[in-house]
């Protein structure tokens, strides 16, 4: 068994696959619309899907708006320095909602910024 993706609902899917292209630096892997269905499917990541996880993004053509609930957490990507993945983050139109520091009760160095349509993805400083 491998780990293939994670899937995300979006409702404007050009701005994410900007936001998860763009500012996070992730390649699109691959798109597909569905008309029969109405939706789309759009696959991001930083590598090819046969060699790890990637997201995939899910846009329902006729839905304007989700209810994330309170299960969902966040995604988590390693970069080499959090606080430097911030200031690129931002200066590529990013939105950092928790600056880069220790975590609470912890050593690890985080961060979390959020995308479009409000997930969080944690950045978590690996050396």
């Amino acid at each position: 068994m491998r780990f293939l993706h994670t899937m995300l609902r979006v409702v404007d899917l050009e701005r994410s696959i900007a936001f998860y292209t763009e500012v996070l630096g992730m390649r699109l892997l691959r798109r597909q619309d569905y008309p029969e269905g109405r939706f789309t499917l759009a696959f991001v990541g930083y590598q090819e899907e046969h060699d790890g996880a990637v997201i995939e993004l899910t846009w329902n053509w006729d839905v304007v708006a989700y209810d994330h609930g309170n299960a969902f957490g966040h995604l988590a990507i390693a970069v080499p320095d959090a606080a430097a993945a911030c200031e690129g983050i931002r200066s590529r139109g990013g939105r950092v909602v928790r600056e880069a520091g220790p975590m609470k009760h912890g050593k690890t160095v985080i961060a979390f910024v959020e995308d479009p349509d409000g997930y969080r993805i944690e950045l978590i400083e690996r050396s």
